[in-house]
């Protein structure tokens, strides 16, 4: 007795516990926008969007132009740059041309400023580099829309999982007082010789079985709050209840079949396209590359001076015809990144329709299931009316009184149950069958 006293006041102390802790009212629709606007998930999901997109712009440089500028300042005595630095700077003299001048010159120093530009004309493989990219970034788009689908879905499962939570609270609150008005029927009826104390004590274990149930009801609570809490990257933790109740929903549309047009579907084939686009650049780096340049120079003998100047201007084909073999085994590398790419679309598309072919069967499942938990709860509950009446005239057994109570609480809990995996099922449907 001692001991049933002892938990009884533990689990008031956590229930008080609980109930300070701050309580907030939230809707469907308030989670949804919080997760698109602060999930961390979805904030990766961009960051790598975005670094696919830079990686695309950098492909750039297949036709724009690459330009630089420089400035060198230089003393020498070489007699082979001194007189290149001398006809630069546009000063040589008849004296220049002294063997003794030309061969032991004096030190002179040489400033020059250099703009060079460089214009890619012909370069295959830097063609399909960039459709490569191209699809990339396609792809990691699609990656943000489909975690975006994702969270929503997630939204929904962990809502309903809120909304569940708060309805086993509620059933076995009510199955927690209804215990307790049987044991106060029980003790009156122990102290007028009615029944033995073994039926007391059974009353009393089916008390305290109730509130361990019911604690462990109120941690989903909190455990449902906190999942919400982690979607919507709210530090807070709050305790949050639901604007409306669980319940059932029937006006759900699902399609048939899963599309080729779902968005991790498409960011795999853009992949795929992506490993594709790269075996082809990787063949087409065998081809030579042609690209123009021009640079135009001046010279002093000044810093950041330029009375001399010149130009010049040229294009220039190259070819690396053998580097060792390596490119042969690149390309090699990047055709079987290529075919396993394919495999993986394919497989990647029959697991998706398997995942369909089970939803649907779970929730013709659940459906069925939800007309046997209904009339099951039904059941139970007129039972327990029967036998609760019964009892308090004495023409009831303490055991089959608590044995019906204790089905009809399991009968609740069941058929909440129920509707939960009928709109999950339902709610998995239309995520797996999205366009």
């Amino acid at each position: 007795m001692k001991n049933h006293t002892y938990i009884s006041f533990f689990l008031f102390l956590t229930g008080l516990l609980v109930s300070a802790q701050e309580m907030v009212p939230i809707k469907k629709s308030e989670v949804l926008s919080k997760v698109a606007a602060h999930n961390t998930s979805i904030k990766i999901s961009k960051e790598e969007f975005n670094a696919a997109r830079a990686d695309y712009r950098q492909t750039n440089a297949v036709f724009l132009p690459n330009i630089t500028a420089s400035h060198t300042g230089i003393a020498t005595t070489n007699p082979l740059m001194a007189f290149g630095s001398k006809l630069n700077q546009e000063i040589l003299t008849q004296n220049d041309f002294d063997p003794v001048s030309l061969n032991d010159p004096s030190q002179i120093e040489n400033y020059a400023t250099k703009f060079e530009i460089q214009q890619p004309l012909f370069n295959l493989d830097g063609l399909f580099q960039r459709k490569a990219a191209k699809s990339k970034m396609d792809a990691m788009s699609l990656k943000t829309q489909r975690t975006q689908e994702y969270l929503v879905f997630e939204v929904d499962k962990a809502y309903m999982q809120l909304q569940l939570a708060y309805k086993a609270v509620l059933v076995l609150e009510k199955a927690s007082e209804a215990a307790i008005a049987n044991k106060k029927l029980a003790d009156d009826s122990f102290k007028q010789g009615y029944l033995q104390r073994a039926d007391v004590l059974n009353v009393e274990v089916r008390v305290t079985e109730v509130q361990n149930q019911l604690q462990n009801a109120k941690s989903n609570v909190q455990n449902a709050s906190n999942y919400l809490s982690f979607l919507m990257n709210d530090e807070r933790y709050v305790l949050y209840t639901p604007a409306d109740e669980l319940s059932l929903i029937t006006d759900a549309e699902k399609n048939e079949k899963i599309s080729e047009q779902r968005a991790d579907i498409k960011a795999m084939q853009l992949a795929t396209n992506a490993y594709e686009a790269m075996n082809k650049a990787d063949k087409m780096a065998f081809l030579p590359r042609l690209n123009a340049f021009a640079n135009y120079q001046m010279y002093d003998d000044q810093i950041f001076q330029g009375d001399a100047n010149g130009y010049l201007f040229g294009a220039e084909l190259s070819w690396d015809i053998f580097q060792g073999s390596k490119r042969f085994g690149k390309a090699q590398k990047s055709k079987a990144e290529f075919e396993k790419s394919k495999l993986e679309y394919t497989q990647y598309v029959s697991q998706s329709n398997l995942e369909l072919s089970k939803a649907k069967r779970a929730f013709i499942d659940a459906d069925n299931k939800l007309k046997l938990t209904t009339l099951a709860l039904q059941q139970s509950e007129e039972a327990l009316r029967i036998r609760t009446n019964r009892f308090k005239e004495g023409l009831e057994k303490t055991s089959d009184l608590l044995l019906a109570e204790t089905q009809y609480a399991q009968k609740q809990l069941e058929y909440y149950q129920t509707i939960f995996e009928y709109n999950y099922t339902q709610a998995y449907i239309q995520f797996l069958t999205k366009e």
